[in-house]
């Protein structure tokens, strides 16, 4: 398996990697075939909905680190909306590519972004549409070419 350099240094040097004491918004996201678990944490400006700090944890293999890393560093600074047009292609690309057999991985990393959003619309009582709800791990739900795998 070949992994770009993006990968490989999003690996080993993950940006954003810890626990939010204080935040706004926790997500939590698994894959029972591969093990992987994704918790991403934000914190969201109130008045102005961008995020302005972003942490993770992931349990999981290099893929599932990398992507994490990335994803964070894509919503980082950016308005609640525009994280929420997070796609795990969008996160794939910017590690110049994966594995195909790693691409569920990006998936995780979209959806812990799109869990913790939910969570912190959740929190403070604004409403969201169908684009959030969980996935229940089948492609003609959400329209991921490798959710439930």
């Amino acid at each position: 398996m070949l992994y770009s350099e993006k990968v490989m240094d999003h690996f080993q040097n993950p940006r954003n990697v810890g626990k939010m004491e204080d935040a706004d918004g926790i997500g939590e996201v698994g894959n029972a075939k591969c093990g992987d678990i994704m918790r991403m944490y934000i914190k969201v400006n109130p008045e102005t909905q961008v995020i302005t700090d972003v942490k993770f944890n992931t349990f999981g293999c290099g893929s599932a680190i990398a992507t994490s890393s990335m994803a964070t560093e894509l919503i980082k600074g950016r308005p609640v909306s525009e994280a929420l047009e997070l796609s795990n292609h969008a996160v794939v690309e910017a590690l110049d590519g994966l594995p195909p057999q790693k691409l569920h991985c990006s998936v995780l990393a979209e959806e812990a972004v799109r869990a913790a959003v939910r969570d912190y619309y959740d929190k403070n009582g604004i409403a969201y549409g169908e684009e959030l709800r969980e996935c229940p791990g089948h492609c003609e739900s959400c329209g991921h070419e490798h959710c439930g795998e």
